[in-house]
């Protein structure tokens, strides 16, 4: 079965992108010259959960710079790091994007989606509407603490590497391997896909 999804605009996203970003891919990067590839999470737990999750990929596709090239299934997972039964279940996803924004810049637009549906950042573990993470980005490997990439706990997450592996079965996290070999090595209690829901790629 199909998802529908009430009428109105697909992006909610009420923050600009910066004027900074703006400049940086501006005409060259409406082609998308030169790419690069990210993998981005996406998760939620308040809320419509599937109509919050098509939202973040609608407003990701309409940043200068991006383009969402795959949408994963949709899996609900038990909320990680917390007390049985204190939080709703997430819907969690992975797309594929290809952009010309560096990781800065593109961890900006995700903040700037998290916000435009009222993400509030004050517990670890809290429940959320929206969680957009960079999982990967291009092989880069950085331990910068303002963005480490790859993302420092993907590789012992299912709800990240079971839709990724989805997508791409033959996917590698940069300096952790395989993805399917990482996903072998986890537990996928608590996640479970929902074939009767479904993200759309942006039209």
């Amino acid at each position: 079965m199909t998802a529908f999804f009430t009428e109105g605009p697909s992006d909610p996203t009420v923050q600009p992108v910066p004027a900074s970003v703006v400049r940086q891919v501006d005409a060259a990067d409406t082609t998308l010259h030169n790419p690069k590839r990210a993998v981005i999470s996406l998760g939620a737990n308040l809320g419509n959960r599937l109509e919050t999750l098509q939202g973040a990929i609608d407003a990701l596709e309409d940043t200068p710079g991006v383009r969402v090239k795959a949408v994963s299934p949709v899996y609900e997972t038990e909320p990680w790091g917390v007390e049985p039964g204190s939080q709703p279940a997430y819907f969690n996803a992975v797309i594929l994007l290809k952009t010309t924004l560096p990781p800065s810049s593109l961890l900006e637009r995700a903040h700037a989606v998290e916000e435009a549906f009222h993400r509030i950042r004050d517990e670890r573990w809290g429940a959320r509407t929206l969680d957009v993470d960079i999982v990967a980005y291009a092989d880069v490997v950085d331990d910068d603490p303002q963005l480490t990439l790859p993302h420092p706990r993907a590789h012992e997450r299912a709800f990240v590497l079971a839709p990724w592996h989805d997508l791409e079965p033959e996917a590698q996290l940069p300096g952790r391997g395989a993805v399917a070999d990482l996903l072998d090595a986890v537990t996928r209690d608590g996640v479970t896909p929902r074939k009767d829901l479904e993200l759309h790629l942006p039209a």
